[in-house]
């Protein structure tokens, strides 16, 4: 893997969550006595970036979840959005922000509500030489993301699209990168009980 210091790994929690008709919010759901928000990022620590953001924004998650590794990390910069209405790509540039004062090269993009997606795809996707790297599952492109520093610049400042766009408008260059796990997201109560099964299924 590339030096982590040059890389600066996000994670994206600020979303609304309006789909998810639970009584609660999303990202503090339970999958095995965890919230989706704290397995996601459970796993990202576990690939050991020198620098971790984890950008907030409808929830203040983590005064919200048991989330002990934030806490006792120096590795994590919480960064709330206080535009995320807008829409993902607000998030994104706010995570972004912080990757360009660390001086970073490259920023891997991932999802708080995407529990199943593993450390390995997180080192896997980080390592690509590509300037545009994606995780796929069993050939479906999914999260984490690779954005080099010099794509920074084409991201859009609002709406939900955000790295969606440079696969259409930078085919030539993209890598896929084959994973383990799953970018299953929770957007609905279904979604959450099916990863409910996947993680009792691999316990």
């Amino acid at each position: 893997m590339k030096s982590s210091s040059s890389t600066v790994a996000i994670l994206l929690a600020a979303g609304g969550g309006t789909r998810f008709s639970g009584s609660e919010h999303k990202l503090t759901a339970l999958i095995s006595k965890r919230s989706v928000c704290s397995w996601s990022l459970q796993h990202l620590l576990e690939a050991k970036f020198e620098n971790v953001v984890v950008v907030t924004g409808a929830v203040k998650l983590f005064s919200a979840l048991e989330i002990e590794d934030v806490n006792s990390s120096d590795t994590v910069q919480i960064v709330n959005n206080p535009l995320w209405q807008s829409g993902l790509a607000s998030s994104l540039q706010c995570g972004i922000n912080v990757a360009r004062e660390l001086g970073a090269q490259a920023v891997v993009v991932g999802l708080a509500d995407q529990p199943a997606v593993r450390s390995t795809a997180w080192r896997q996707v980080a390592a690509s030489n590509s300037p545009l790297a994606v995780a796929t599952y069993d050939g479906v492109r999914g999260n984490p993301v690779r954005l080099h520093a010099e794509l920074w610049q084409l991201l859009p400042e609002t709406g939900d699209d955000g790295a969606r766009m440079l696969f259409k408008s930078h085919r030539d260059l993209i890598e896929e990168i084959p994973c383990l796990g799953s970018a299953q997201d929770v957007d609905t109560i279904s979604d959450l009980e099916h990863l409910r099964e996947i993680f009792e299924n691999n316990s």
